[in-house]
């Protein structure tokens, strides 16, 4: 028994996802009469038709759409086998700077994963002086807040955040509910840091009037989320804090109404620092990884 040719599995994959024998010709980098060719010997190996001419085109057979899914699974096995090789070459040391709303909101939670990945690599996970800090010459890959105006870093956007009020559903049921923003200034405001994201929001909403430095105000979101959770009042978050939260149902948002920030978390690197190898599985790791998490916060946003 003859094995078939990879290049004839490739150009039958080909014409059966992308339905015509010119467009797979041009993702393979083949002519059209190349695919053809490859197809012909594909059939004298496997010693049935697989494709059958339709107008002026050619369609696959009966069989040889049953055929092309089989030989599309075993391609998709190949890339894995592929992939998880050069997972396991993946090693050596990495440092991470990652800016501490990150960390605890959504690092920490999924990290475990990344080492079950890459066992190889010895990471080390360092907090930041200040979240848009990118000056520790020891890290290798910054994940870091900010407007991503670092010019002599490598800078990708991985969250955008979106701000709105959130409070425990066990406060809003006990005060009988929020039917305005104007109805704010009878509960206790909660504040990260400062004063700022009240009074964007409150401005937005129409409800200036609110005094936007009421209620407490916490040294890091931590604290006013752990507060918030606990039903000590209303504070202002966003989709990477509050998603989780959110989903589980210990936070519910009051009102619809969110505001962009126009601030987010990127990733940054030292050009020099790029490309290595473990940089790289790094960076694309927490960018799949997101994308997962991002499904979970449109559920819930």
């Amino acid at each position: 028994m003859r094995f078939p040719s990879m290049t004839a599995l490739r150009a039958l994959d080909a014409v059966a996802r992308l339905g015509s024998v010119s467009v797979a010709a041009r993702e393979l980098n083949l002519t059209r009469s190349a695919i053809s060719h490859q197809i012909s010997k594909l059939e004298e190996c496997v010693g049935f038709a697989l494709t059958e001419r339709i107008g002026r085109g050619i369609g696959l057979t009966y069989q040889g759409e049953r055929y092309a899914r089989e030989v599309h699974g075993i391609l998709l096995n190949l890339l894995d086998a592929g992939q998880l090789v050069d997972d396991q070459e993946i090693s050596g040391r990495l440092c991470v700077s990652c800016a501490p709303g990150f960390a605890t909101y959504w690092l920490c939670h999924h990290i475990g994963a990344f080492l079950r990945q890459y066992p190889q690599v010895q990471l080390q996970l360092v907090s930041p002086r200040t979240p848009d800090d990118t000056n520790n010459h020891n890290v290798d890959l910054f994940i870091a807040y900010g407007i991503g105006d670092w010019p002599e870093m490598n800078v990708e956007e991985i969250v955008a955040l979106r701000f709105f009020p959130v409070c425990s559903p066990r406060l809003i049921n006990a005060l009988g509910g929020l039917k305005s923003p104007q109805e704010l200034s009878s509960y206790p405001l909660l504040h990260m840091t400062d004063y700022s994201d009240w009074r964007v929001w409150l401005t937005a909403a129409g409800a200036s009037g609110v005094n936007a430095t009421s209620g407490i105000l916490f040294s890091d979101a931590h604290c006013a989320q752990s507060a918030c959770i606990a039903g000590q009042g209303i504070a202002i978050g966003d989709n990477l804090i509050s998603g989780d939260a959110l989903s589980k149902g210990l936070l519910v948002r009051p009102f619809d109404i969110g505001i962009d920030l126009h601030r987010g978390y990127y990733l940054a690197a030292d050009p020099q620092k790029a490309d290595r190898a473990v940089v790289q599985a790094f960076g694309n790791w927490v960018k799949t990884q997101l994308q997962s998490s991002r499904q979970t916060w449109q559920d819930t946003l």
